[in-house]
């Protein structure tokens, strides 16, 4: 058994007010050289929403959750809080760990998955955070991936079922995933886990078809990242005559701006152009699912006492402490 004695939630961050939304963007461009025009183009789209993301809020709503989750299973685990992109900073909040006299943290990253955005950058975001507070900075573990978890996956068979149960079971199933550069995909099981719970989810639906897409994507056009896009997709199931889809984000936890944007606007607007019914199953962490908190308090679990992973999948399971130079970023 192992003496924690906080969990630190660390995730991606957005911008809360039109005034912080080129602000963040050259947060997370950082070091790309992207001038302000530009961004101001590419977050045009936050205008919809009043300049907010919905996942600060989100992540609130999972550190309130988790909070009550630990005490009502006696764990005296304060429950904190830092972003890689906005407040609240990540080093910000290692800095009040550290004043609060914290030493020993569980780290829950708000993705499911092994990649270098969703696990080597907080890895080193975190790694960084601690070298600025100093030596009073607490040690860090971060929690495993949780993409074959069933707190992660009964919540997507569930809205699968409920949606099926409206569109009919020959609407086929669209899993959807941020797409990443595929010289990425080399040093990761980004895409295996992603199809593992793709293949979770779709064994427990009557649906006889299922792909897993891609959306989201960011990179200049002469750089190959993984396909086919979502809007490509429903073009091609557009095109053989299918008029119903069920869309399932499982590359995400909670339903942000990749999700609210990419799929529920630009995504329907496709499928809108193109005459098929689509509906977007809902992500796990938005409400959140009671099955999802108590998940993150097994990760918990699992790290105190030393015990073996609930998972559904048949994958290796990856070290904790992450090997040395996992999920590299493919770059040169």
């Amino acid at each position: 058994m192992t003496d924690f004695d906080a969990v630190l939630i660390v995730s991606f961050g957005g911008p809360e007010g039109p005034d912080d939304v080129v602000p963040f963007l050259r947060n997370v461009t950082r070091g790309r050289d992207i001038p302000d025009e530009r961004l101001a183009i590419v977050g045009a789209h936050y205008a919809r929403f009043d300049g907010v993301s919905p996942i600060n809020e989100q992540c609130r709503r999972l550190q309130s959750a988790l909070g009550e989750e630990l005490r009502r299973a006696g764990h005296d685990l304060p429950v904190y809080w830092g972003n890689r992109n906005w407040d609240p900073y990540l080093t910000d909040t290692v800095r009040q760990m550290a004043d609060d006299g914290i030493s020993n943290v569980l780290a829950i990253a708000t993705s499911a998955y092994s990649s270098y955005s969703g696990c080597r950058q907080y890895l080193d975001d975190i790694d960084a955070a601690r070298a600025s507070v100093g030596p009073t900075a607490p040690a860090i573990t971060k929690l495993r991936q949780f993409f074959d978890h069933p707190g992660f996956v009964e919540p997507f068979r569930d809205g699968v079922a409920a949606a099926a149960s409206r569109l009919g079971s020959d609407a086929p199933l669209v899993f959807t995933a941020h797409s990443i550069p595929t010289a990425m995909t080399d040093g990761c099981d980004y895409e295996q886990q992603l199809q593992a719970t793709a293949a979770l989810i779709a064994e427990a639906s009557p649906q006889a078809r299922w792909d897993l897409v891609w959306q989201s994507r960011s990179g200049p056009p002469s750089m190959p990242w993984l396909e086919p896009d979502i809007n490509d997709h429903l073009t091609a199931l557009a095109a053989e005559g299918v008029e119903r889809a069920i869309v399932v984000p499982i590359g995400f936890v909670s339903d942000h701006m990749e999700v609210v944007w990419d799929l529920d606007t630009e995504a329907q607007e496709t499928a809108d152009r193109l005459g098929i019914s689509i509906e977007r199953v809902g992500t796990p962490g938005t409400a959140p699912d009671p099955r999802f908190v108590a998940m993150w308090r097994e990760l918990i679990e699992e790290q105190i006492h030393d015990s073996s992973p609930r998972r559904l999948s048949a994958l290796p399971e990856r070290p904790i402490p992450c090997a040395v130079g996992c999920c590299a970023s493919g770059r040169p």
